[in-house]
């Protein structure tokens, strides 16, 4: 089997000869833009991968890679205009470099560009690919709403936060890997195996972008660590510590975390502090290992020859590894 590289050269290759000049410039320059801008490219990777892994042509897959690249970045644009967010992978975002307007409108766009890279498939599989990405775009659109609701809430549960990060994040990395086993004609229960295998890996890599923002090396991060503390996000980590923590421990994170809280080192020292004197970092570390292993059982129980799998476990143990 193929080194993780060698679909993703694949899949840039694919995504650059699709993101071209298109007119009018106003509404397709901010997508080239935002299209261009880099990350990880993770879900269209998996895509391909899983078909591979099926024994179906990659070359097939590119298309249903890019539909869930380019809905991705979709998601991206109107986020960051929720958020007013100023920055995008080190750039100005959407909104910013053009307009509200701008953003909202070529984000629309995208969206439907995403549903068109399915027309090339054959009937059957456009049924299944389109009512699988369409399922899976509004229960992403409910995971934002969930997140958005969440700010403004002081009763969030544990298993609420689950679900958003389940709806945010997982879905769309399980829906990538089934839409390859689509892509190569799997069995129904291998599809739901793959879906299964991306949604747990989905959880687990979300609960570790929790857990690195607050314990990450800021050498190795990217970004600033404190940033979710800095911000009052009440994460998993937030909510363990809630649950887990005494009395005292509670009133200093509620103050901490407060309406006229500032940002300050100090702050962020005395957090990370509780969390590890409560037992949430230890047991976010075990829930990201309990997510994992649930996605590598699934993995193990995929009806294909073990040196199909290696691709996808190496992919898992690097994703769940790494320190950025």
């Amino acid at each position: 089997m193929k080194a993780i590289q060698h679909y993703q050269s694949q899949f840039i290759a694919h995504l650059e000869a699709y993101n071209k000049a298109r007119v009018p410039l106003s509404l397709y320059e901010p997508i080239q833009y935002i299209l261009g801008l880099g990350g990880k490219r993770l879900r269209p990777i998996l895509t391909l991968m899983t078909t591979d892994c099926f024994g179906g042509e990659v070359s097939n897959a590119l298309d249903a890679g890019l539909a869930i690249e380019v809905f991705h970045n979709f998601s991206l644009i109107h986020d960051d205009i929720m958020d007013k967010a100023p920055l995008r992978r080190g750039q100005k975002t959407v909104h910013e470099k053009w307009n509200l307007n701008t953003g909202i409108l070529s984000g629309d766009a995208m969206l439907i560009m995403a549903y068109k890279l399915f027309e090339g498939y054959n009937a059957k599989q456009f049924q299944e690919l389109t009512a699988l990405f369409s399922k899976t775009a509004l229960e992403v659109c409910e995971g934002q709403q969930y997140d958005i609701d969440f700010e403004t809430r002081t009763d969030v549960s544990i298993p609420e936060y689950l679900k958003m990060i389940e709806y945010k994040t997982a879905v769309l990395v399980a829906a990538a890997m089934q839409m390859g086993a689509i892509v190569a004609e799997a069995s129904r229960e291998n599809q739901q195996k793959c879906y299964d295998f991306g949604r747990n890996l989905g959880i687990a890599f979300q609960l570790q972008d929790d857990f690195l923002d607050a314990f990450g090396d800021p050498k190795t991060f990217g970004k600033q660590v404190g940033g979710d503390i800095i911000e009052n996000k009440k994460t998993y980590l937030y909510l363990k510590a809630m649950a887990l923590g005494s009395e005292s421990d509670k009133r200093k994170l509620k103050t901490l975390y407060g309406k006229n809280s500032v940002h300050s080192d100090e702050k962020i020292a005395t957090v990370l502090q509780v969390f590890e004197q409560t037992g949430a970092a230890d047991a976010t570390n075990q829930s990201i290992q309990d997510y994992t292993k649930a996605a590598f059982d699934v993995l193990n129980s995929l009806e294909i020859d073990p040196i199909k799998k290696e691709p996808l476990l190496n992919f898992g143990i690097q994703l769940m590894t790494r320190t950025s």
